[in-house]
């Protein structure tokens, strides 16, 4: 069991691994041996997670799923296969805890009147600084 979440689990039953090729380290196994590990996870087929859960994963994973909605996690950094399965694992419990977090509401607050004032203030003296600047203004300092 891979926990998610505080109550959430996955079974590792769910999981679906493929082994292939790594282009990464191996030495002379590079060529020989299936190190690099691809784990599918099927999301609308997994029974531990409520309809929100899976909505919400797959509306924050959408770039990791594909039309199937399962989603796929590549690891061969490592020379062995086994570590390259623990590490994606862990990734996919990385990426699964962070697609479950929920966003804290945002409330609405007032603007201080003071902020108001400074802002109005500094573009009071903005606008003067730029009509002195103004060849028109200096023609009327002229006159006077």
């Amino acid at each position: 069991m891979i926990e998610i979440k505080k109550g959430i689990f996955i079974s590792e039953d769910e999981l679906v691994f493929k082994f292939s090729r790594s282009s990464g380290p191996g030495g002379q196994n590079v060529n020989k041996v299936n190190t690099r590990v691809t784990l599918f996870f099927d999301v609308p087929n997994c029974g531990s997670l409520s309809d929100i859960q899976k909505q919400r994963i797959l509306k924050r994973l959408a770039t990791r799923a594909n039309k199937n909605n399962v989603i796929r996690v590549v690891s061969q950094r490592h020379r062995t296969q086994k570590a390259n399965r623990v590490a994606a694992i862990e990734r996919l419990q990385q990426l699964l805890t962070e697609a479950l977090k929920t966003k804290p509401v945002r409330k609405k607050t007032k603007i201080p009147t003071s902020a108001k004032l400074r802002r109005l203030e500094e573009k009071k003296r903005r606008s003067l600084l730029k009509r002195q600047r103004a060849k028109k203004f200096f023609d009327e300092d002229i006159a006077d």
